[in-house]
């Protein structure tokens, strides 16, 4: 089993919970439980778009954000947050399943123009932006919908809302 394939795995696993947190977003999107804090609508596209970043790790040598800025598209509900994270994970998954253990290896770079902001093996990108990077703000995000009194569905273990896995 290559490492792509494992990741694949991972992603696989980690997507149920992820998607099903999406699908119960409420309309609220401008709410946010601090000043400091993200917006729910903010917070739930990040999430939804992680997945992304998998295509451009793999098939790119790196991102410029000067040559090419983040703008995230807007979502109406969490069923378009959810299908949109969907879509990027089984392209994800695809892209995963095919890529070499010596692609992985090579290194990817994020920049902002002449500022490089790191540049790693892309194998550490994977992990560090896209799988833990998902993991943490999913972590937020069931925050935020534990503030708005939105049942929160299993994720490792039951919940105190789902009983079951």
């Amino acid at each position: 089993m290559s490492i792509g394939q494992i990741y694949a795995a991972e992603l696989e696993r980690e997507a149920v919970a992820t998607r099903k947190m999406l699908e119960r977003v409420p309309d609220d999107f401008a709410w946010t439980p601090h000043e400091k804090s993200m917006t729910l609508g903010s917070l739930a596209t990040h999430v939804a778009l992680l997945p992304s970043l998998v295509k451009s790790t793999i098939t790119k040598s790196e991102h410029d954000f000067a040559a090419d800025p983040h703008s995230p598209p807007t979502f109406a509900n969490g069923a378009a947050l959810a299908e949109a994270f969907s879509q990027h994970v089984g392209e994800a998954l695809q892209l995963l399943n095919e890529v070499s253990d010596e692609d992985l290896s090579k290194n990817w770079r994020l920049r902002n123009g002449e500022q490089v902001i790191f540049d790693l093996p892309r194998i550490a990108v994977l992990r560090t932006m896209v799988m833990s990077h998902l993991i943490h703000h999913r972590g937020q995000l069931s925050v935020y919908l534990r503030l708005k009194n939105v049942p929160l569905p299993s994720v490792y273990g039951p919940s105190a809302d789902e009983q079951t896995m």
